[in-house]
């Protein structure tokens, strides 16, 4: 019995030669590139054209994949954080990270006010994590929206686990300190 991983190498090698193979890969991480792409981007347009890019340089480089005990999509995430970085870089603008339409925090049964109050709430941290630098928005996407472990998020960033957890730590205090200097005023009379 082989393992998936086995499998998984197996197929990456009947890739290189045959297009049915590299398409069964195809399948299996389009939507979770599409996805990276588009919270590093915000534009639908741009991460499908980024994501087809990706996908064209992976066919392209297939038969020199070497397999260096990570998962193939650590391979095809590194691809696309270089893409997006490029995209970025051609553009030069700030990433912008758009949760809005995939992030819900509306409570059941929430009265309006709840709602309003929640939907704030939403924007200020959106806005917070707009503000942080590409590598800290890329690794609380990973965390939160593709929902990866330290260890796959380390193999895809080039780190050890060790670094990813400091990162995030750090990651997540410089967004509270950016969260509490955006604190709405309170209404004292």
């Amino acid at each position: 019995m082989r393992s998936a991983r086995e499998e998984e190498l197996e197929l990456i090698r009947r890739a290189a030669e045959d297009p049915e193979a590299f398409g069964l890969l195809y399948e299996r991480y389009v939507r979770r590139i599409y996805n990276y792409i588009f919270y590093r981007t915000g534009n639908h347009q741009d991460a499908e054209d980024l994501t087809a890019r990706v996908f064209q340089r992976a066919l392209k480089h297939v038969p020199n994949y070497e397999d260096k005990g990570v998962p193939f999509s650590a391979w095809l995430y590194r691809i696309a954080h270089n893409l997006v970085a490029n995209w970025h870089r051609d553009r030069s603008r700030r990433p912008v990270v758009s949760l809005e339409d995939h992030v819900h925090l509306r409570p059941a049964g929430a009265h309006p006010e709840q709602e309003t109050i929640a939907g704030e709430e939403r924007e200020r941290l959106l806005e917070a994590v707009r503000r942080l630098p590409p590598e800290r928005q890329q690794l609380l996407i990973l965390k939160f929206v593709e929902r990866m472990s330290n260890a796959e998020i380390g193999a895809i960033m080039g780190r050890t686990e060790g670094a990813i957890k400091s990162l995030y730590h750090r990651t997540l205090i410089a967004l509270r300190e950016e969260m509490a200097k955006e604190e709405p005023a309170s209404d004292v009379e």
